[in-house]
């Protein structure tokens, strides 16, 4: 998906530099009676921009329901799970004697150990047309990648857990190193602040956009088992490989989501000529339910395990647009 989406957007910008060649989009307007030219404002635009990124979200548990063991030691009130009680068995570290059954309890109720919040680069081009006659408003069909950034937790859920038998107890599951990178395609409207038909050169224009599109959000994700909790349950053996010291070592596991986004942008332009412009703008995207899972070996099966409902993207980028 993300290679269809880079392919549409070369096309676009490859109609973009050729279309201007073969028309007189400099002169666009009618002929009055008198024989003048009358220019009603309309341009065709083509724009380029890059900078940086600020991703933020709050992070949800999406695992849906797994149970775990634990046991605790009455003389010290230390709380492990059943896979930390089994290899300190089999080492010899310990005996059956001095821990008890403390209940089983969901990992699925656990939260987040912290939400995700991280910087990368951007980068964007957009093709489109001033409206005639009303210049001031822009319609332009863009595209935004957002590079890889990452999302790592040691552990990746902790809190206070209510076992089978009534205890509550701290439990800590899992550590995660994870990356996500966007695509979105967006249909965009920017309002040009400016008076007349022709935007002015060497000055100063202010603009506002809002607009809808496509978000193709490539997750990956390496879990680890941390704390022993998931090596022993059935339900993740089609995930991973046990080692030598019974861990389950989780497979690589990569994700698609493709979703709606919602855009606002806001910035200012400077004309160097009549038809160059330097832009600086930000972007807030808004993309949902973006999701992190785990996959079998083959990529047959998976298993959602954390996501984030909301995901934006604050994005601040320098460009250069000309109108022709």
């Amino acid at each position: 998906m993300k290679h269809n989406i880079i392919s549409l957007a070369s096309v676009l910008l490859s109609v973009a530099v050729i279309t201007p060649a073969s028309a007189n989009w400099q002169y666009a307007g009618d002929y009055v009676r008198t024989g003048a030219y009358a220019d009603d404002g309309s341009r065709f635009t083509i724009s380029v921009r890059g900078g940086g990124s600020f991703g933020f979200g709050g992070v949800d548990n999406e695992i849906g329901s797994l149970t775990a063991n634990y046991y605790y030691d009455p003389s010290t009130g230390l709380v492990v799970s059943d896979g930390f009680y089994a290899a300190c068995l089999e080492s010899g570290d310990c005996d059956a004697s001095m821990f008890e059954l403390a209940g089983s309890g969901d990992i699925a109720a656990l939260p987040a150990a912290k939400d995700y919040s991280n910087f990368s680069f951007a980068a964007g081009a957009s093709v489109g047309w001033t409206v005639p006659n009303t210049p001031q408003w822009r319609l332009e069909l863009g595209w935004d990648h957002i590079s890889e950034s990452e999302y790592n937790a040691s552990p990746m859920f902790d809190g206070d857990l209510t076992l089978s038998s009534g205890m509550i107890v701290n439990v800590q599951s899992g550590g995660v190193h994870s990356k996500v990178t966007a695509d979105i395609i967006s249909a965009m409207a920017f309002y040009d602040f400016f008076d007349g038909i022709e935007k002015p050169s060497r000055q100063i224009i202010p603009y506002v956009g809002f607009g809808v599109g496509y978000a193709d959000v490539q997750t990956v994700l390496h879990l680890t088992d941390l704390y022993g909790d998931l090596s022993l349950s059935a339900d993740l053996q089609n995930y991973g490989e046990l080692d030598k010291y019974n861990i389950l070592q989780f497979y690589k596991s990569e994700k698609d989501n493709s979703t709606v986004a919602g855009v606002l942008a806001g910035g200012m332009s400077y004309g160097i000529t009549d038809a160059i412009f330097l832009d600086f703008g930000a972007r807030l995207m808004y993309v949902p339910n973006v999701k992190w899972a785990l996959s079998d070996k083959e990529g047959d099966r998976s298993r959602d395990w954390f996501g984030v409902k909301s995901m934006f993207w604050a994005n601040v980028m320098l460009g250069i647009r000309a109108e022709f």
